[in-house]
């Protein structure tokens, strides 16, 4: 458990702040404290790739030809975008 000092104007910046997002004043603080927190360290990996994670299925198979099977998914891909384009 942590415990802050505030001075009298930040303070009732907090109060206010807290009662106009019908919150305790300690679930803003710790909102606060996560939110700030993310923003200095970043979101985790997971996060990061979620976007990615997923988005390109293969037919499967050995780990040694994963690079050929994703070189013909690539391949079929750019066949299907130039024969929309044309």
């Amino acid at each position: 458990m942590k415990s802050v000092r505030l001075d009298d104007r930040l303070q009732a910046s907090l109060r206010a702040a807290a009662r106009a997002s019908g919150v305790t004043e300690s679930e803003f603080i710790r909102a606060a404290v996560e939110e700030r927190s993310r923003q200095v360290l970043g979101d985790g990996l997971e996060e990061r790739l979620s976007g990615v994670i997923g988005a390109v299925r293969t037919p499967g198979g050995r780990a040694r030809n994963a690079s050929k099977r994703y070189a013909e998914l690539l391949r079929r891909t750019k066949r299907k975008v130039a024969k929309r384009r044309s």
